[in-house]
């Protein structure tokens, strides 16, 4: 998304860390800024902080009083994965959100400085489109998947195509509801098991539960029942006219009764009739299962330039399952007890980034 250019107002340009007396200021400008998503919200900072122990610089861009530009960056050391300095770690968008050209040199200017100082070895911008074409980028590896849908349930899912549409058909025929939760703990519990059976790593408990203190009613719980059974669940995220199906997990008889396909058309109908207007499918990597999925559904895949500024030369980093030097690693994890894999993941998956 190209950024809307207003003549600049008189009056010099300065950048300054968001503090808690900045943030409402911050977040009006987020809403309104077309280039801005629902990971440039202020609320961000709090969660990141909280939920992993790390540092976050949000930066802003000023002038006459006003914002024109916003970069949330979080500072992820590990002796793991690295140093990094990345906007925004832990989520799939957040570059620099602009209104002005020269509040993108500022922010660009005042990140390279900090990350001089914190001596990293590189600096992520995790936007939607190339800004630094001299910079490195992974461009082939993470897609976005998003698509409009509207307020009537059949058009809905006449806009899906043939094939999907028959699972989603069918998956309604089964004896599945819906219950949205006032706490995300039953939908923590059916994603920590899925991501388990990936091989993967999952986030702690309080990270759930944060961004729902933090985010409210834009964030929601929903647990997909069987006969009463929990079987699937997603944590969605709602901004402006736009939902986002984030976080899904699911019991190995999710597959049976399609509670996958209800979870999203289900998800999909209540939001468009509440307003919302583009489904945001959310990330996946090349060439996957998930990558895969969302094409059925009728998604055209989008590919996310990410870009690095490597102050130490070498390589963009491949911290990432598709790395072959964690295939055996992926492999053992996926035999470890739910338990033990949910008390030791949030060690590791707070190292990433």
């Amino acid at each position: 998304m190209e950024a809307r250019e207003s003549p600049a107002p008189p009056g010099p340009l300065v950048v300054g860390l968001l503090d808690e007396g900045g943030m409402a200021a911050w977040d009006e400008f987020v809403l309104a800024c077309p280039e801005a998503t629902f990971f440039h919200r202020a609320g961000w900072k709090k969660v990141i902080e909280e939920s992993f122990g790390h540092r976050a610089y949000f930066l802003y861009a000023e002038r006459a009083g006003r914002l024109c530009g916003v970069l949330p960056l979080v500072h992820v050391k590990s002796p793991l994965f690295g140093n990094a300095l990345i906007a925004g770690a832990f989520v799939v968008y957040g570059g620099p959100a602009v209104t002005e050209t020269a509040a993108m040199a500022a922010l660009d200017a005042k990140a390279l400085a900090l990350a001089e100082k914190l001596d990293v070895d590189h600096l992520e911008y995790r936007s939607r489109r190339r800004l630094h074409p001299e910079w490195a980028a992974k461009e082939d590896l993470y897609y976005t998947f998003r698509r409009a849908i509207g307020a009537d349930p059949e058009k809905n899912l006449l806009a899906i195509p043939r094939k999907q549409r028959a699972a989603v058909r069918q998956s309604l025929k089964h004896d599945l509801k819906g219950v949205i939760e006032a706490d995300p703990d039953r939908a923590y519990d059916l994603y920590a098991q899925s991501v388990r059976n990936l091989g993967t790593p999952v986030f702690a408990r309080k990270y759930f539960r944060n961004l729902k203190a933090v985010f409210g009613a834009d964030c929601e719980a929903l647990v997909v029942e069987a006969g009463g059974r929990p079987v699937a669940s997603l944590v969605s995220f709602f901004f402006r006219d736009e939902v986002l199906p984030y976080f899904a997990g699911g019991t190995p008889e999710a597959r049976r009764f399609g509670a996958h396909d209800f979870m999203y058309y289900d998800l999909m109908c209540r939001a468009g009739a509440a307003g919302s207007r583009l489904f945001d499918f959310g990330r996946s990597k090349h060439d996957t299962g998930p990558f895969a999925f969302k094409k059925n559904w009728g998604f055209t895949p989008e590919a996310l330039p990410y870009e690095f500024h490597l102050r130490k030369g070498g390589a963009v980093p491949e911290n990432n399952p598709l790395n072959p030097k964690y295939r055996l690693f992926i492999a053992a994890w996926k035999k470890l007890p739910l338990p033990l894999a949910n008390r030791i993941g949030p060690h590791i998956v707070r190292h990433l980034g």
